[in-house]
């Protein structure tokens, strides 16, 4: 591809802005690449570039080379996320507005379809856009915004398979996560391929999707642009990594769960991220109470060497980026699809590589992934900070300039979509669809404002709730919770709850919740 210099691009908006003709459209040759990289519920803390000491060199290169975005939000679980940030609408819009699982267990949550556990087919797709703009599309890790992964089930359609959704390749898996060396539920484009656990020894799945991407870009059309989404299960549980990967972090996570958030937290206020007198959050147990403490160590040691294996396979696509001339023109996008997932079985972990059995569950547990939130409260599933607060990265060498600040406006996975058309110059093909809900960050991420939003954003998940208007969130924690408030600009991680002080506010808010709900199709819900 032809490079666009930072001047040009700069003078294109500039031009844009003024009514001018989008000159991107003009030529494939100065139109981006787009790679996003989707963890899998890593926590806000997760990364070094946001505060953790987990060493991620490769993200925090893209991260002091492009921009850091303090308030960027998710959807507070993986199948609603994925639906959000796949289309630009809110995951209810979707049809995914609970989970897509098997077709018999999502069944139980169908609601005129907007519970149904697959996408609808009014819903764009970022891949389906891009096609139609001219871009070779691929996908690579987790998909789970479809309930039929299995041909031989009644009803089975595969409409809502990557490669029905605008993607020209595909390999992974077609609904959550599993075991890290399997491979019999691996999918490469439309057809399932065999296994069980990996004959390979050196089989792990955040490896094998790294190659799998590089390979895709070392044999693209060099005359047309691509769109790469890749989203590998790391560091989502089951707790396993190979040996190589956890001997680095032996010993690393004795001192407990104070020791290590409190330190993210003092990173967090030397790098900017959180203002000075922010407060530690609470922990779910103190590290003194814990009786198995090498048993809680081992699990994080784990857990961090799966995070270390994600940003290992960032920087195998980085490489492969320059050693195809594409780093400059490609624009990769860096987030996470909820918060730290609080699930734990109880188990011990399993070795490194299991033999399978309900050992593969395990995952690090509550006070493990309040640390890996901090400062915020709650996890995956609620929507308060915890569940729905991501660490965000964008990086584009030959348009974005470096930002030493951190961005802090409020922007969501359904900007994305919206996005779009600043990117390529051409239209979203909308015919017969939903129109996105986001608006565009390009805009922002050059400097500038973001763009005045129609809609606050909204949040639910499993009767979860939340409402952000401007610096005021109101969040309640499942169907029969109180509304509580919050004054985000001085208490992000939601300590200190204003509603008894606010009552109008928070009688206002949530009729505004209530009124967006219905209008994006939250309600009626079975969890309400």
């Amino acid at each position: 591809m032809g490079k666009l210099t930072r001047r040009g691009f700069l003078a294109a908006l500039a031009a844009a802005g003024a009514g001018a003709a989008w000159p991107l459209g003009a030529g494939a040759a100065r139109r981006p690449n787009l790679v996003i990289v989707l963890a899998d519920d890593l926590g806000f803390s997760d990364i070094g570039c946001y505060g953790s000491e987990i060493p991620t060199p490769h993200l925090d290169a893209l991260a002091r080379g492009g921009a850091r975005l303090s308030h960027f939000r998710n959807a507070a679980r993986c199948c609603p996320a994925r639906a959000s940030l796949l289309t630009g609408l809110w995951p209810h819009q979707t049809g995914v507005g609970h989970m897509a699982s098997n077709a018999a267990w999502s069944a139980r949550y169908f609601i005129n379809g907007w519970y149904a556990g697959d996408l609808r087919p009014d819903t764009l797709t970022l891949a389906e856009a891009l096609r139609a703009a001219g871009y070779a599309t691929w996908a690579v890790g987790k998909w789970h915004v479809t309930r039929w992964a299995d041909p031989a089930e009644k009803g089975f359609s595969d409409a809502n398979w990557p490669r029905r959704r605008g993607f020209e390749r595909f390999y992974g898996k077609l609904l959550g996560a599993d075991s890290y060396y399997r491979t019999d539920t691996l999918v490469r484009d439309d057809a399932p391929l065999p296994g069980g656990r990996a004959a390979d020894p050196a089989y792990y799945f955040t490896r094998a999707c790294a190659d799998e991407a590089a390979a895709l870009i070392r044999a693209r059309d060099p005359a047309k642009p691509f769109f790469l989404y890749f989203a590998p299960t790391a560091p989502h549980l089951p707790l396993q990594a190979p040996p190589e990967a956890i001997a680095p972090f032996k010993g690393r996570y004795d001192a407990g769960y104070e020791a290590v958030r409190d330190a993210r937290l003092a990173k967090q206020k030397r790098l900017g991220l959180v203002p000075p007198e922010t407060p530690p959050q609470p922990l779910p147990t103190p590290w003194a109470a814990v009786r198995r403490k090498r048993f809680e160590a081992r699990c994080m040691e784990i857990y961090a060497a799966q995070v270390a294996e994600l940003d290992a396979a960032v920087g195998r696509l980085v490489t492969t980026l320059k050693d195809a001339g594409a780093y400059e023109d490609t624009l990769i996008v860096f987030l996470s699809d909820n918060g730290a997932c609080a699930e734990a079985t109880g188990r011990e972990p399993p070795p490194p590589l299991p033999d399978g059995g309900p050992t593969v569950t395990c995952g690090y547990g509550r006070a493990w992934a309040c640390v890996s939130n901090t400062p915020f409260r709650e996890y995956k599933h609620w929507v308060h900070e915890g569940g729905v607060a991501t660490p965000a990265i964008f990086h584009w060498p030959a348009a974005l300039p470096p930002r030493p600040d951190w961005v802090r406006a409020p922007c969501h996975l359904v900007d994305l979509m919206a996005t779009l058309p600043d990117l390529t110059g051409r239209p979203l093909p909308l015919a017969g669809r939903q129109a996105p809900e986001g608006v565009s960050l390009l805009p922002l991420l050059l400097g500038g404002d973001l763009p005045p939003r129609a809609h606050p954003l909204i949040f639910e998940h499993e009767g979860n709730r939340a409402l952000i208007e401007g610096d005021w969130k109101l969040v309640a924690k499942g169907p029969r919770g109180p509304w509580e408030l919050y004054d985000l600009a001085a208490d992000r991680n939601e300590l200190n709850d204003l509603a008894a002080r606010h009552p109008d506010r928070v009688r206002r808010m949530a009729e505004r919740w209530r009124l967006e709900a219905e209008r994006t199709h939250i309600l009626p819900s079975p969890f309400l």
